[in-house]
């Protein structure tokens, strides 16, 4: 079987990456052109409007993606007493990748899992759950810690929070043309304009479906990225495949909500889906393109 280099695969999915974002941007700008067809007078109104919230709601995710994502699952900063072997770890991979030392924190949970969130490495922060922390070795935290360490380094904590700003500017945007629809009255009841109201209903209502797929598109891709760079952070795939494989053979749900799911090393509610609509990539394809590594 042929082997795969690390920095091949990084690229890959970078590349795959940036052309699922354009694919956001795309749904944004033809969102947007439809809107304003249906209401050339009163578009700019709906488009400020959809401005000052949509603004008001990346500053508060941007600034504080760290803050809301650790709240949402009630997670508590790791003491050096207590977790003197998690910072160690921590420490020992930063000092080698040259990166700053996250902010570390522990959820109560005895499934094994992990995420990173933050803005960017010098505000980014790693949280491990204590189901991690009491069943795997020193050699899998490694592999564990190596991987979101990578989503720090490869900048994927602002990616993946520029991503979710990106989806929820379309969810509001399409949720402000469906409720004004309500007060249209029966302006410009002509044939041309019924048709493209309806493209934009129907837009409308597609658009969150479809970028929502692409977020989750987008959050598996990074998962491949993450564990070809913790390979270049260990120099070596073991660690982290063990863990894979520990991971595989738990089968509970976490009780943490499905916002922050897409930020977690493998899915933490279990959720048995189609493809389209994972948040995470298969674990066995994970394990088997780490072996090839």
């Amino acid at each position: 079987m042929k082997s795969i280099s690390f920095h091949d695969q990084i690229s890959r999915n970078k590349r795959k990456s940036i052309f699922l974002i354009f694919v956001i941007l795309l749904v944004l700008i033809l969102l947007s052109y439809v809107i304003g067809l249906i209401y050339p007078d009163y578009f700019f109104i709906i488009l400020i409007l959809g401005i000052i919230i949509s603004l008001s709601y990346i500053l508060t995710s941007y600034y504080n993606s760290d803050k809301i994502a650790l709240a949402s699952v009630n997670a508590k900063p790791a003491s050096y007493e207590k977790h003197r072997q998690i910072h160690n770890i921590v420490e020992g991979i930063c000092l080698a990748s040259g990166l700053p030392k996250p902010k570390i924190y522990i959820l109560e949970d005895k499934q094994i899992n992990a995420f990173a969130t933050g803005r960017d490495p010098k505000h980014s922060v790693i949280c491990l759950t204590t189901g991690a922390i009491e069943k795997l070795d020193k050699q899998e935290l490694e592999g564990v810690i190596g991987h979101e360490l990578s989503h720090i380094s490869n900048y994927d904590i602002r990616f993946m929070t520029l991503v979710t700003v990106m989806v929820g500017m379309i969810a509001i945007i399409s949720q402000i043309f469906l409720r004004s629809l309500w007060f249209s009255g029966n302006r410009n009841r002509n044939k041309s304009n019924a048709i493209i109201m309806i493209i934009g209903i129907v837009l409308a209502i597609l658009a969150p479906l479809v970028v929502t797929i692409v977020q989750m598109t987008i959050s598996r891709k990074r998962e491949y990225v993450a564990d070809a760079s913790s390979v270049k952070f260990i120099r070596s795939p073991t660690g982290l495949i063990r863990a894979l494989k520990k991971i595989k053979q738990e089968h509970e749900p976490m009780k943490v909500s499905g916002a922050v799911s897409p930020l977690f090393i493998s899915d933490p509610l279990k959720k048995k889906l189609s493809g389209l609509f994972q948040t995470h990539p298969p674990i066995n394809k994970r394990i088997e393109v780490l072996e090839r590594m």
